[in-house]
């Protein structure tokens, strides 16, 4: 049992505070993923869960410092029964989380480990049990976990952990996240990614005699019923598949990913931080005299759109796309890409918008 609860006592807080650094690398991610459970809570449960989602930032930055702090006091083992019990009432929040989204089928990425390892719902539940288990362990055998240090010493661990993960939510938020594990990072071809790395192959899952059989061909015998169709090897598939650009004379997809493009993505006029603009428009007008092709994309509304332009003074050319897509691609609103033949050179929150040298050198 001592060496059970040692394990326990090391792998529950290592991987709190991986989960908690993989999340509040992307606060903004976070917060998008916790807005989806706020949605699906409210429709589902209680209406009032609708209120929580502008507060979603803030709990976003909250519980992965929580995640981090309470990883680290374990580690160091400062009033072990408290953070003990703390890191139980995460854990069964978390579990209900993803017991309810692989048992409904509602929000199908938990977002356990951001965008860096994607797990599906019942592959989170599973990880969320094993921990309910761990801490369960943690709880009955804290006598084998006697403090490593004085309680001064591990308070000031501790407060340190909190004011560091603040910070670095915090400034991921007012700039971009540190490491970017999506597909439109810097260096990635929008083009390749949208197409399969190697040809996808199927199984055909047929029932027959209520018994369930899988099929690498379809089967001749026409006894059996189709029920479903898997990929094999899905990794293999696109990692890009709702890229598109758009505006009132139809599809620019093409377009956008040919030639130097700089791209301002304003996903929503609404939310749209307008402090910063007088740079973007110098921006702009730069990129054009070095034969840069500036270019807006937004998922509001073109009525809305003019109107909003005119009050920033944004004088590009604009265009539609998915609001979804294109907070996976950005995490500021409005925010910078810069595309060379549908690789991404460079991104730049609103708060870090370059000037035309640094553009250029990128190219």
């Amino acid at each position: 049992m001592k060496f059970i609860s040692k394990f326990c006592w090391l792998f529950v807080g290592v991987l709190f505070i991986f989960s908690g650094l993989i999340k509040i690398n992307d606060p903004v991610g976070t917060a998008i993923k916790l807005e989806e459970y706020f949605e699906v809570f409210s429709q589902d449960m209680a209406p009032f869960f609708k209120t929580l989602e502008p507060f979603s930032l803030f709990l976003s930055i909250f519980l992965s410092a929580a995640e981090i702090v309470l990883g680290v006091a374990l580690l160091v083992r400062w009033k072990l029964k408290g953070v003990l019990v703390a890191l139980l009432l995460l854990i069964v929040g978390f579990t209900f989380l993803t017991f309810y989204s692989a048992y409904f089928n509602k929000v199908t990425d938990c977002g356990c480990f951001g965008d860096a390892i994607v797990l599906t719902p019942w592959q989170s539940f599973t990880k969320d049990v094993a921990l309910l288990a761990m801490i369960l362990v943690l709880l009955f055998t804290q006598r084998y976990l006697p403090p490593l240090t004085r309680p001064q010493v591990g308070a000031t661990v501790t407060a340190l952990a909190a004011v560091l993960s603040v910070g670095i939510g915090w400034y991921a938020y007012e700039h971009l996240p540190y490491i970017d594990f999506r597909a439109y990072k810097v260096g990635n071809n929008i083009p390749a990614l949208m197409k399969p790395s190697a040809p996808l192959r199927y199984k055909y899952i047929m029932v027959k005699d209520g018994a369930e059989q899988e099929f690498e061909e379809y089967p001749a015998d026409q006894s059996y019923t189709f029920k479903q169709m898997v990929a094999i090897n899905p990794e293999d598939g696109p990692k890009i598949t709702d890229f598109n650009i758009w505006n009132d004379s139809g599809d620019f997809t093409q377009e956008v990913l040919q030639g130097n493009k700089l791209l301002i993505l304003v996903q929503g006029v609404a939310k749209a931080d307008q402090e910063d603009f007088d740079q973007i428009n110098q921006l702009v007008q730069a990129a054009e005299q070095q034969g840069i092709t500036p270019l807006v994309v937004t998922s509001s509304s073109g009525q809305e759109f003019e109107a909003f332009r005119h009050e920033v003074n944004l004088a590009a050319p604009y265009f539609f796309g998915d609001g979804t897509v294109l907070k996976t691609i950005m995490r500021s609103n409005p925010g910078i890409v810069l595309l060379q033949d549908g690789t991404v050179k460079g991104k730049w929150h609103h708060n870090d918008t370059p000037g035309i040298e640094e553009v250029q050198a990128l190219l």
